[in-house]
């Protein structure tokens, strides 16, 4: 277990450790997140306690050590080329953890970054669908979201990527690796373990109430027994997030 708690954590560094936490328990698979927060998560994460993620340099090399964001990948000792295609060989056999972001989400994960507004016609495109659906269908999914209350919404106005409530009409055999494991977004992180799959509070970061996160909301929070409060960090992961993995603190471009 980490060592005792530190009090001058910021909130980027609180979400820093709860995306992190999404990793605990995976042991040997690609872990894939995708930006700056997520990237300094999962570095955080096979540093403190999962020594076996497989990382890369978020290019086309599996790495060991640990590499800062945007260092030089020469600083780190390469383990194997891993060009895209590799991918698909973790990703279609459930090996792979992603981290992804999402512009709108309902109450049962179904997540858009495709387009705000009618798809014929949208106000605003965006990314567009890409990999979305295989990575929801084929292995563990964790989202960032960094504004909680933009992106909860009723409803999607396109699905880019499944949530509980579509998956359950697929066949058993399609979706034997689904799992969104964790959301963790600027006041609190989500999971769906609940009986229908809808999105739980599991915890919420220091100083957010419940109230609050309801009411960044746009659908009812499932709240089963006492919320908790998301951990910090420690003073080893502390040093790690500040001296080691984002020493120029791009993290906290997203948090202004």
């Amino acid at each position: 277990m980490p060592k005792p708690m530190i009090d001058d954590a910021t909130l980027d560094e609180v979400c820093v450790v709860a995306l992190a936490e999404a990793f605990r328990g995976d042991g040997e698979l690609l872990c894939n997140p995708m930006g700056p927060v997520p990237v300094i998560a999962g570095r955080l994460a096979r540093a403190s306690f999962e020594p076996d993620l497989m990382l890369t340099d978020t290019i086309a090399f599996a790495i060991e050590g640990n590499l800062a964001l945007g260092g030089d990948p020469s600083a780190a000792v390469i383990e194997a080329y891993l060009p895209f295609r590799s991918v698909f060989d973790q990703a279609w056999s459930g090996k792979r953890h992603v981290v992804m972001g999402a512009s709108q989400m309902d109450q049962y994960g179904n997540q858009n970054f495709a387009a705000i507004g009618p798809y014929q016609r949208p106000k605003a495109q965006l990314l567009g669908l890409r990999g979305a659906p295989g990575n929801l269908i084929n292995h563990a999914t964790t989202y960032w979201i960094p504004n909680q209350a933009r992106a909860f919404s009723a409803t999607v106005d396109v699905v880019s990527a499944p949530g509980y409530d579509r998956i359950a009409q697929l066949p058993e055999a399609s979706r034997r690796h689904f799992e969104i494991r964790r959301v963790v977004t600027d006041l609190g992180a989500y999971d769906f373990e609940t009986e229908d799959h809808r999105m739980r509070v599991r915890s919420l970061h220091p100083g957010v109430t419940l109230e609050q996160a309801q009411e960044a909301s746009a659908f009812e929070l499932a709240v089963t027994g006492d919320v908790g409060e998301s951990r910090l960090p420690s003073d080893e992961e502390l040093r790690l997030i500040r001296e080691v993995f984002d020493p120029d603190g791009v993290r906290k471009a997203e948090f202004r």
